[in-house]
């Protein structure tokens, strides 16, 4: 065998036992950081939604329950989703999708005002 084809073989060699070796473990963490749809809870009280503030991101699910004794909805400024009337303890879901409405408000107390960061992989 010449030198040349010593190496040649010895390269293939180190590459299907790379191969073998670390590709599962890249296929393992591939899958692993893919982002699992979640559920985020938002409660009504005291007039405010709590969090204020949320991140989001497509497929994940937003569940609004009111904890006051007054009807609320949770409605998208824009018009494009809202809760509907939530009576004291009731809740709502909606899917989060990639070009929703963020700001939201309450419809019967329009100073009730919050938002969503929606964080879009591309």
């Amino acid at each position: 065998m010449t030198a040349s084809s010593r190496r040649l073989f010895m390269t293939k060699a180190a590459v299907a036992y790379a191969t073998a070796v670390f590709a599962p473990g890249v296929a393992t963490l591939a899958w692993a950081s893919q982002a699992t749809p979640q559920e985020h809870h938002i409660e009504i009280k005291r007039f405010k939604f709590h969090p204020e503030k949320l991140e989001i991101k497509p497929g994940d699910t937003i569940i609004w329950t009111n904890r006051d004794i007054v009807p609320h909805t949770a409605s998208a400024t824009d018009k494009s989703w809202d809760t509907g009337k939530l009576k004291r303890g009731e809740s709502k879901s909606i899917l989060v999708t990639a070009d929703m409405s963020v700001d939201y408000f309450c419809r019967y107390h329009p100073k009730m005002k919050a938002s969503l960061n929606l964080i879009v992989k591309k």
